[in-house]
Parts: structure tokens; C-alpha cells; sequence
């Protein structure tokens, strides 16, 4: 399997499963940006496999920190 395969596959994971328990927020762009920004970093260190990649990555996006805006 190729990196992007794994990369894409892996995210695949992560998305399917972060909908399907209705625990995506915010914009869609920005929390698809932060699962792959945590699937590549564990890549760059050489991690390869894509359960290990995709669990990582949904852990991260649960206990990420939120931001809180408030309206003046």
C-alpha cells in the first residue's frame, strides 16, 4: 500500500467513524484539516499502520481542546 493510500484510508477510518457517532463539530473543513495534520505527523515518524493511524486520529479530534468564542 502506498502512502496516500494509507493516508486517505486512514482518514476514511476516522471520518466514517467520527459522523457516524456524531462527534464532528464545527466546519467540516477544519476538522477534516486536523485528522489529517495527525495522521501525517504520525506518518512523518514512520507509523504505518492504518487502524493505529485512524485510532490516533480520533482520539486527538475527541480530546482536542475546543475553542470557545463568545458574542459581545
Amino acid at each position: 500500500m502506498t502512502d496516500p493510500e494509507l493516508r486517505a484510508q486512514s482518514f476514511e477510518i476516522a471520518w466514517k467513524y467520527l459522523d457516524q457517532s456524531s462527534l464532528l463539530t464545527g466546519e467540516r473543513r477544519d476538522s477534516a484539516r486536523f485528522i489529517l495534520n495527525r495522521i501525517d505527523r504520525m506518518m512523518l515518524r514512520g507509523e504505518r499502520r492504518r487502524l493505529l493511524l485512524s485510532n490516533a486520529a480520533i482520539d486527538a479530534y475527541r480530546f482536542r481542546p475546543m475553542l470557545v468564542t463568545v458574542d459581545a
